[in-house]
């Protein structure tokens, strides 16, 4: 999002954070509450176009969505769209990605109250490895002539019991409701939005073997001193990264590896 549109999310975001401060605000209703109204802004593309349309006063905007959604959605859900649809937002689709973050962020934020946060982080790490490492289970929950409910049931298989509800209830939306993106993009943009919430960013850190806990925290400390924030460490093993690591924090790669080493200098010799 740029312009705008960035803009609007922010207000929306600020909003949520006020709304999820109070204990009495059920986080994961919201979510689902969101996540409903994503699904019908995402069919209905006339909707959305009135509901952005820069023409129309803000007020007008709201009181149709109170119209629409009153009965529908609960109260704070409510009270999160009209604001939105008040704002002025650079494009139509905008407005659905946007409400689709907040039913994520309100997720999270009952992860978070439950102090789980930490566990469903790193959750979302490791499903997306297990979909990378088998094209026979991405293909499964990719394959478009497959039922929703067919691909609710395999995650429930592959998760239920065995990962944080939270972590469930994201996984089996973006699986579901994929709406263009790809798996592996959606997992990781959940990943950012549970940094996020901790005011901290994520660094993959591959190594030939296991790092020690010692390790771990040296290298925690060394990104922190060096990002200025706090790091949430996802650890991955692979046996041909020979010797170092390799650290991806966003877009910027830390290269330390010894393969990589040997690359850059067989790159060299070449040249």
């Amino acid at each position: 999002m740029n312009g705008a549109s960035r803009e609007a999310l922010a207000a929306a975001r600020e909003r949520l954070d006020a709304l999820t401060d109070s204990t009495s605000v059920d986080a994961a209703a919201l979510a689902d509450d969101l996540a409903a109204v994503t699904a019908l802004l995402d069919r209905e593309v006339s909707l959305r176009r009135v509901l952005t349309d820069p023409a129309q006063a803000g007020e007008a905007k709201a009181d149709l969505a109170q119209r629409l959604f009153t009965g529908q959605v609960g109260g704070p859900a409510l009270d999160l769209l009209t604001g939105m649809v008040r704002s002025r937002w650079s494009q139509p689709r905008n407005l659905v990605d946007a409400v689709e973050e907040l039913a994520d962020l309100a997720d999270l934020t009952a992860a978070q109250r439950a102090g789980r946060l930490d566990d469903v982080e790193d959750e979302l790490f490791r499903f997306g490895r297990i979909l990378s490492s088998s094209t026979e289970l991405r293909s499964a929950l990719t394959d478009r002539s497959a039922s929703v409910t067919a691909k609710g049931e395999l995650l429930g298989s592959l998760l239920g019991g065995r990962a944080d509800v939270t972590t469930e209830r994201l996984v089996t939306r973006l699986v579901t409701v994929a709406r263009g993106r790809s798996l592996e993009a959606g997992l990781e943009s959940l990943s950012k939005l549970a940094a996020e919430r901790r005011n901290r960013m994520v660094a993959v850190v591959t190594s030939a073997v296991p790092l020690s806990d010692t390790q771990r925290r040296r290298l925690g400390a060394a990104l922190v001193k060096l990002y200025g924030r706090e790091m949430h460490l996802n650890l991955d093993v692979d046996p041909e990264v020979v010797g170092g690591m390799r650290v991806q924090v966003g877009d910027e790669v830390i290269n330390g590896s010894l393969a990589d080493r040997l690359e850059d200098a067989a790159r060299r010799l070449a040249s």
